[in-house]
């Protein structure tokens, strides 16, 4: 993989040109006093102060009675004095434009760094998800996502005569939440050579019936898209994107990953996208039948960034996974 492979994949370097196929989005260049504040992980959890008293964490009640219990006495109260906590940090001019920018969004957004998004933190969210409708919502997700670090600190770990470790600046992507967007509606194509290899379902741990009658049309829809839309557009020979098939069949696009084992294959794998026999005939997957729902893939790292290479821990469990889909498909079938 190759360092301009990885850039071309950030969001703010393909979103301008592919803006009219994709769903809408504000990006944002973080200043470089914020990313310091994503990384301190020195001292206790704060969130920055708020210039509209916006607070991502639900207050705590206060009770006198309970804090009774709690009184500490001694005849030394100077060994019980300890430093106060450091005042938390505020960027009161991005908190600003952010919010303005939620308010033309519609009131309601999911972040992304250049490449990533925080969905290992997406549990601490009031609404266990990705929306925010604040700037203080998007920085509790940024700032409790481990997953993030990768954006921040391993861009680059993956490629050949590279010596940097991180993008010179980093950007905050807002994109327009959509609360009616079905999972299951979500796929990654494949590109090799300019050729499109091969079509997975992106939600691969749930059975969705109604895929099976409609998978014809939506692999003439996504083939059509690539053809028509990021064929000879996109400057990488291969590379892998992100789509979404809207009820009225319009294909909008969602993102752009590098081709490399960091990016997960879904329901194919990596020596089967490198083989010339999907080049000749590629094909859509989908699970066709709840045997073929990949087990434990909903962890709490994104899917991207799971250490596949061979030997690795998940790829000796995917082998295994497959190894009893195969298993249960013949005594089904026996």
């Amino acid at each position: 993989m190759k360092e301009e492979e990885v850039n071309r994949c950030q969001i703010q370097e393909w979103y301008p040109r592919f803006k009219s196929t994709s769903i809408k989005t504000v990006i944002h260049e973080l200043p470089e006093s914020f990313i310091n504040y994503l990384l301190d992980d020195s001292g206790p959890f704060l969130l920055p102060l708020s210039i509209s008293d916006n607070d991502a964490l639900p207050n705590r009640i206060h009770n006198p009675e309970d804090e009774q219990d709690y009184t500490i006495t001694s005849d030394n109260e100077s060994e019980q004095t300890s430093p106060p906590p450091p005042p938390p940090p505020s960027f009161p001019e991005l908190e600003s434009q952010i919010n303005e920018s939620i308010k033309t969004l519609g009131g309601a957004i999911f972040p992304k760094l250049n490449w990533s998004s925080p969905k290992d933190s997406a549990w601490i969210s009031p609404n266990a998800s990705l929306k925010c409708t604040s700037f203080s919502e998007i920085t509790l997700l940024l700032k409790s996502s481990d997953s993030l670090v990768h954006d921040l600190c391993h861009a680059y770990d993956s490629c050949t005569n590279c010596n940097i470790k991180r993008p010179a600046r980093f950007f905050l992507a807002l994109r327009k939440w959509y609360p009616s967007l079905h999972p299951e509606m979500e796929f990654r194509v494949f590109v090799r050579n300019h050729v499109l290899v091969g079509i997975s379902q992106r939600e691969v741990t749930g059975f969705y019936p109604s895929l099976t009658e409609k998978k014809p049309v939506l692999e003439s829809l996504i083939k059509d898209f690539y053809s028509k839309k990021v064929n000879m557009k996109f400057e990488s020979e291969s590379y892998t994107f992100d789509v979404y098939v809207r009820t009225d069949d319009e294909v909008k696009l969602l993102d752009f990953n590098p081709w490399c084992e960091f990016t997960l294959p879904l329901l194919f794998t990596w020596e089967e996208l490198e083989s010339e026999l999907l080049s000749r005939e590629p094909e859509l997957r989908i699970v066709e039948g709840q045997c073929g729902v990949r087990p434990g893939l909903k962890t709490a790292v994104p899917y991207d960034y799971l250490d596949t290479s061979e030997g690795s821990g998940w790829d000796q469990f995917l082998r295994n996974a497959d190894e009893e889909l195969r298993r249960q498909t013949r005594s089904a079938g026996g």
